[in-house]
């Protein structure tokens, strides 16, 4: 009869392999999306940055005057810079944002004033007339299979042309409580139109000194672009930038996804162009401002993290973008610099960010190297 001994296991040392179970699956999956969002978090530090040197060195900083102020002049670049992220995603771009814009805040000017229901159809005409100028640059570059750079360029001079015809120079007017209760606070915006008072009403207390402009923007965020990057449409977008012909052997509906992209950009140059003709209460087809909103647009995509070669970002990366450009324009104004610097220091910020870009890339593609 032999002895059989129990078997003792063997006493090893954690392997590599323990230690990768012992990784919270939490901190891997939130590490790898800090990653992914590395462009739209660097946006965001950014701009924190900035705009808080800003408010300290102004002599009002932190007053609810200034954020108004401020949140109204950035508005509308915002909206331009959402405008042209959707293009960009699909690796094209959209030349003509900042001529809708001013198509639109021409056309405001002559709609949005009168009784309730007048200003009701002047606001949806503006905007359906901004959606269908972008469905004309989608129909364009998909049924005439022409490059969006230059299909955009065409059609933004039509659509300059139009803004011209619509106000040879520069007036009109918009109702003008709409006008105040756009550009100032909630609290503002709800004793205008009756809905309130922030003393007395429970709801309307906590919100009351947020500016409109950011309040408004939120919504657009929250209901109109993640709804739209929810769908097979929106989701087709990213595909067609990340590869259009892995995205077309996938059965993905290309033509709906392009004409709905250049639709949804005209839709929110269309916003802007409202806000805009609303802020400054009047119209006017300003050719250079047109053009300086498209150039900054394009600045704050990639400021924002989106890529130009499409596939990887978002409008809210885009936002701040647009946040950080404006900031650099508030600070001109404290700290007493020649405005015709601002170009400089805009190049310089948007040079930094391509840059940071191309280096991920150029990393992205030697890791790709070692697998051919």
């Amino acid at each position: 009869m032999h002895d059989v001994s129990p078997t003792v296991p063997v006493s090893r040392g954690p392997s590599p392999a323990d230690g990768r179970r012992r990784t919270s699956p939490a901190l891997t999956d939130w590490g790898l999306r800090l990653r992914q969002r590395s462009g739209l978090v660097g946006a965001i530090a950014l701009f924190a940055v900035m705009y808080l040197i800003y408010q300290f060195k102004h002599p009002k900083g932190f007053s609810e005057q200034i954020f108004i102020q401020n949140a109204n002049e950035a508005f509308a670049l915002a909206l331009v810079a959402m405008a042209q992220t959707v293009p960009v995603l699909m690796a094209g771009l959209d030349l003509s944002v900042g001529a809708v814009m001013t198509l639109v805040g021409c056309l405001a000017s002559h709609l949005v004033i009168g009784t309730a229901a007048e200003m009701t159809f002047g606001i949806v005409a503006c905007l359906v007339a901004g959606a269908v100028c972008g469905f004309i640059n989608g129909c364009v570059v998909v049924y005439g299979r022409i490059q969006p750079i230059i299909a955009t360029l065409a059609t933004g001079a039509v659509f300059i042309g139009v803004a011209l015809f619509l106000r040879p120079t520069p007036g009109g007017k918009v109702d003008e409580d709409l006008s105040w209760a756009m550009t100032s606070n909630v609290g503002e915006f709800a004793s205008t139109y009756g809905l309130g008072d922030p003393d007395t009403t429970p709801w309307l207390a906590p919100i009351a000194g947020l500016p409109v402009p950011l309040l408004l923007l939120l919504v657009i965020v929250l209901f109109v672009w993640m709804p739209f990057t929810r769908t097979v449409t929106g989701r087709t977008v990213y595909a067609i930038g990340s590869g259009e012909a892995a995205a077309y052997m996938s059965g993905l509906p290309l033509t709906r996804a392009k004409l709905a992209a250049f639709t949804m950009a005209g839709l929110f140059a269309a916003m802007a162009g409202l806000f805009l003709a609303l802020q400054t209460s009047s119209g006017n087809a300003d050719i250079p401002q047109a053009g300086a909103y498209t150039l900054n647009s394009i600045a704050a995509v990639v400021i924002g993290g989106t890529s130009l070669l499409g596939g990887s970002g978002g409008a809210v990366g885009s936002i701040f973008g647009a946040f950080v450009l404006r900031t650099i324009s508030f600070a001109f104004r404290i700290f007493d610099v020649d405005p015709l610097l601002q170009p400089l220091f805009e190049g310089l910020v948007l040079l930094a960010a391509v840059s940071l870009s191309g280096l991920g890339l150029l990393r992205l593609t030697n890791r790709l190297e070692v697998f051919r």
